[in-house]
């Protein structure tokens, strides 16, 4: 089963940022404001959700995550810690 992450801005460039920051790399989608990948192990997600909330105040974008086909889920910083629980409780592997 994959899962995946969903990212979207309003603002050309933003994506292209937080992803440069947290691959290490320049991914060359400036013009983008959309940017989704799928992963294989669910729990891969607990990277990438807990680096966008420890910096969501530096970026103008926001993260939907798909674990259940057509079901889509907002990571806040509300929940973020609660998504992440629950991927390790769900996906114990």
């Amino acid at each position: 089963m994959l899962v995946s992450v969903h990212l979207y801005s309003q603002n050309n460039g933003e994506i292209n940022r937080f992803l440069t920051n947290f691959y290490n790399t320049d991914f060359g989608i400036e013009n983008n404001l959309s940017w989704a990948k799928k992963y294989a192990n669910p729990v891969e997600l607990a990277e990438i959700v807990g680096t966008f909330i420890d910096n969501c105040d530096d970026y103008n974008i926001s993260m939907w995550i798909c674990l259940d086909k057509n079901v889509f889920i907002r990571v806040a910083e509300e929940n973020a810690n609660n998504i992440i629980k629950y991927l390790y409780e769900r996906f114990p592997y």
